[in-house]
């Protein structure tokens, strides 16, 4: 028999941390795994997705979960604290799995002491930063994470045992000796996680994500503007995130590189496509002409708005490995984003896309220019776009990556269950013998391959 996987997450589809973990359990579904979810919200139909039915309501419990916060200087961003008891452990217990793959647990759904009684060998996919944090999801610059956490920036707290601090403590001490491997999808969240006070002695793995190149590829852009009854002579740019107004998505540096642009005489040229559920369009300082698409959930939807895209532009702030720069340029829309995070891992500069010192707004807008101003240039880079999602993001290959990782975990365990890692012989996953999914130097792993 097959290993049997189980994927924690708050949601299955809702949210890119969802879609993320989604793609993985999918991807193992399609390559023959035995892969199934326990949420706390389900909103798919896939039969080896289960929600966790408790005896309080999952949106109470939510709300239950963050009561703390409201005695306290409420932060801008997303902080969890994640304190309220759960019934993930006796759900997790009645499955059975052989291995347990954590992704995006907060919301009320996973309590920090929770992970101790998993009793299974971990894999934890971070989304973000809050498991190796006091409770923010991104830092914002902070290093506090590094030590022990207090005097959180985003609490306003001058205070060393404040309550990023609680929550730290909670994790130093439910986290100890736990059989847990890490995983990041970019160098960068690599990079962070080592350097974590609280994760320095797991090993950490770079496995980046993937998507069906079959559902986000390109398409004819006459046609797909057609569909969406968009201009055929503009060049359209296009701005993604599900709250744009979210201050990390750094909407406002792409509004004032809008403004670099209209001064630079592009504003009869250029008009601007945001996704999300958002009233952005009626914010734009530039006076230029532009297009709400709402929020849109189908992956079918989502590939045709990015296909009518010339430029897809990515302004974040802090950001992994953001699904949305990967689902544009697998539709073949180059990419101008700032050098932070995982964009370098998806974006070659003047290759297939554009990077920018953050947060250099005039730059921004020069690479938005660069992309569009040569037709030749453009369709190049668009060639490049689709080739590098091809080699390094198929969905498959993500799936035997996990595949092999979850192989060698278990052979590692003392019954050996699990068999040899790397056993697969897919094509795709060829180079990931046994091993050497992960090739560590000075103790930062490396892709291999």
């Amino acid at each position: 028999m097959g290993i049997k996987a189980l994927h924690l997450s708050s949601f299955d589809t809702a949210g890119g941390a969802a879609r993320s973990a989604y793609r993985i359990h999918e991807g193992l579904q399609k390559v023959g795994a035995d892969s199934h979810m326990l949420v706390q919200f389900k909103s798919g139909n896939n039969q080896a997705v289960e929600a966790v039915e408790g005896r309080i309501p999952t949106r109470l419990r939510s709300s239950l979960d963050s009561l703390i916060l409201q005695f306290h200087q409420h932060p801008q961003q997303m902080f969890s604290l994640q304190w309220f008891p759960d019934a993930v452990a006796a759900k997790v217990a009645q499955m059975n799995p052989d291995i347990i793959n954590l992704h995006w647990v907060c919301g009320g759904f996973l309590q920090i002491e929770t992970l101790a009684k998993l009793n299974k060998p971990l894999v934890w996919t971070l989304h973000d930063m809050w498991a190796f944090t006091g409770g923010c999801h991104y830092s914002e610059g902070c290093d506090c994470y590094t030590k022990s956490c207090g005097n959180c920036p985003q609490l306003k707290s001058n205070r060393d045992r404040d309550l990023s601090h609680w929550v730290w403590q909670r994790k130093a001490k439910a986290w100890k000796g736990l059989d847990m491997t890490i995983v990041t999808p970019s160098q960068w969240m690599a990079s962070c996680a080592e350097s974590s006070s609280l994760f320095k002695n797991f090993p950490v793995k770079i496995i980046p994500y993937g998507l069906d190149t079959q559902r986000y590829k390109p398409m004819d852009r006459r046609i797909a503007r057609e569909i969406l009854n968009l201009p055929q002579d503009k060049k359209l740019i296009l701005f993604s995130a599900i709250s744009p107004n979210d201050p990390r998505k750094g909407f406002r540096f792409l509004d004032q590189a809008l403004q670099k642009l209209v001064e630079a005489g592009w504003q009869d040229k250029v008009e601007l496509l945001i996704l999300g559920n958002s009233n952005s369009n009626n914010q734009l300082s530039s006076g230029l002409k532009s297009h709400a698409v709402g929020k849109l959930s189908d992956e079918i939807s989502l590939a045709l708005v990015y296909a009518v895209a010339d430029v897809f532009a990515a302004p974040s702030t802090e950001d992994n490995l953001p699904n949305t720069v990967l689902e544009a340029i697998a539709c073949g829309t180059p990419s101008v984003a700032f050098k932070i995070g995982g964009m370098p891992d998806m974006i070659e500069h003047q290759r297939n896309g554009y990077l920018v010192q953050p947060y250099e707004t005039e730059e921004f807008a020069k690479g938005i220019a660069w992309i569009l101003e040569d037709q030749e240039r453009h369709q190049s880079l668009c060639y490049y776009a689709r080739e590098k999602t091809e080699k390094e993001f198929p969905l498959e290959l993500q799936a035997r990556r996990y595949e092999s990782l979850y192989n060698h975990i278990l052979s590692q365990s003392p019954d050996g269950k699990g068999g040899v890692a790397g056993a697969c012989t897919n094509p795709l996953a060829a180079k990931l013998k046994p091993n050497s999914m992960v090739r560590w130097a000075k103790g930062r792993p490396k892709l291999a391959g």
